[in-house]
């Protein structure tokens, strides 16, 4: 909750039968007071403010400079202190001021940020320091635990909310722009509760992230929820790099916002508060759209707009893959069954950028005709692995499924190298599924794969001299290979040839 404190000086103002006779004795008199009163009116007009993120309960991000910024009249000196530290800044000519704290050591010791002008001071109570995450996409990152229209609610979501009692796991949602928002969980950190959550209908899947990543490290973490359901990766860039690059190549907002609109309502004002790095789980809109073959130029810019709106040119970036579903029966029917699969290899792509990284839904489905899965559980895990694993060097923890390395040709045979392959094996104890091969003819069919020495062996009685495989290259895919941490091996194919993925007539089901 905001405090203000009101230091400004007491002005003394006389009874109307006292003014009227000085008017007529004192003239000079009244024109002090009537300029001392001018005087006191400008400046207690002189108001200190911050952006939203700045409220009581926020995490300050650890051992990076910490900016802390808003808005007074032009020319006013303001004081920031916290944890020892006094920082000082003038507002400018457009009354902006900026101050940076040095790096600070965790510590869930609540402490109060203390921001002080000419007659104004500003508090922020129960502030904590730790780790911080932007989390951002469209439904499936906005998914809360209660579901909503049209959605089932999270796997044990009754247990899951009952359970999360953790008041150093801090969060703080941003307003939608498509419509008022206000109340708990709004525009203010909240300490998690099963309260807390119901009342900010928070994301399952960055909860779970945000309460593994608390309890491995034992510091306090602050997830900020950013998402929009519907809306494409457009909305979400800004309007300059959309602009330059992409105008006209099949991007479109979403159900009502436009290219950059997000970008500008519900990211760049909350940048550059310090954050260690981004969720991303977004891709739905632009692979029903059919805006398949620029997905991983739009996310590799939104990445690199991201890091240069927060001064964070190393920020990790993590990604989901879509789950698998059948798109290509959605209502529009734009896109062919093979979109989701060539739409996986675009994600992969821009995700395998250094510090960036991405986890794999193909076993997390349960209804090929749902777009919001119900176990975000495991997807908030597997992004917890890979910050714990790539960003705060648990390098005893594996964070990636098997992943296609290279592949060389044994006769009637072909192999299949992959990193992250220790302890590889079926997941049902089956045999393996979801693989194909083809000859130089280039029709895939159905192959057979073993497993030998932590490699895949594919082959098909059908085929004498085959020169291609694929793996879970299908809308409907649920492979069951899977590594020694069961994490599900990625979609991949060995070949390049041409893949029809958008549909050349909407009204065609076939």
């Amino acid at each position: 909750m905001l405090k203000m404190v009101d230091t400004s000086p007491k002005i003394f103002v006389p009874s109307p039968a006292a003014r009227i006779r000085c008017l007529i004795e004192d003239p000079v008199r009244v024109f002090l007071w009537v300029f001392l009163g001018f005087f006191f009116i400008v400046r207690s007009g002189a108001t200190i403010h911050c952006p939203d993120q700045f409220s009581d309960h926020m995490v300050l991000q650890r051992d990076v400079p910490v900016p802390i910024w808003g808005t007074a009249t032009a020319g006013q000196v303001v004081t920031v202190a916290f944890a020892g530290q006094i920082k000082e800044a003038t507002a400018g000519s457009d009354g902006r001021w900026e101050v940076a704290l040095d790096p600070l050591l965790a510590s869930a010791e609540p402490r109060t940020v203390t921001i002080r002008g000419a007659d104004q001071t500003l508090r922020f109570d129960d502030v904590l320091v730790g780790e911080v995450w932007f989390c951002s996409g469209q439904s499936n990152m906005e998914k809360s635990f209660f579901g909503g229209p049209g959605q089932k609610p999270v796997d044990n979501f009754e247990l899951e909310v009952a359970a999360a009692h953790f008041p150093s796991l801090r969060l703080f949602k941003i307003p939608r722009t498509d419509k008022p928002q206000a109340g708990p969980g709004v525009t203010t950190w909240l300490r998690c509760s099963p309260a807390a959550l119901r009342e900010s209908e928070f994301s399952a899947a960055a909860y779970f992230f945000g309460q593994q990543i608390h309890q491995t490290l034992n510091v306090p973490v602050g997830l900020m929820l950013s998402s929009l359901g519907g809306t494409s990766i457009d909305a979400w860039m800004p309007r300059s790099v959309y602009a330059d690059s992409f105008a006209g190549a099949d991007g479109k907002g979403g159900k009502f916002a436009h290219a950059s609109e997000l970008f500008e309502g519900m990211v760049a004002p909350y940048a550059p508060f310090a954050v260690r790095g981004f969720l991303w789980y977004q891709g739905e809109r632009n692979l029903g759209n059919g805006d398949v073959e620029h997905y991983a130029e739009k996310q590799a810019a939104l990445i690199e707009a991201w890091r240069q709106a927060w001064r964070r040119p190393d920020a990790p970036f993590f990604g989901v893959l879509l789950v698998p579903m059948k798109y290509s029966n959605a209502s529009r029917k734009l896109v062919t069954a093979e979109a989701l699969p060539l739409f996986w290899q675009q994600q992969v792509k821009a995700l395998s950028a250094p510090r960036t990284g991405f986890v794999v839904t193909t076993d997390l489905v349960s209804d090929f005709h749902d777009i919001h899965p119900t176990n975000k559980r495991d997807v908030g895990l597997r992004l917890a692995r890979l910050a714990l694993a790539e960003t705060y060097g648990y390098s005893d923890i594996t964070a990636r499924g098997p992943t296609f390395r290279g592949m060389s040709i044994e006769g009637r045979e072909i192999v299949i190298n992959l990193d992250h392959a220790a302890g590889l094996r079926a997941r049902d104890g089956e045999p393996l599924t979801d693989f194909s091969i083809a000859d130089r003819r280039r029709e895939f069919r159905p192959a057979t794969a073993r497993i030998e020495d932590n490699r895949v062996v594919v082959s098909s009685d059908d085929l004498a001299e085959p020169v291609a495989v694929r793996f879970a290259w299908s809308e409907s895919a649920h492979p069951n290979l899977i590594n020694g941490a069961g994490l599900p091996a990625v979609p991949f194919r060995t070949d390049d040839w041409p893949v029809s993925y958008r549909r050349i007539d909407p009204n065609d089901t076939n």
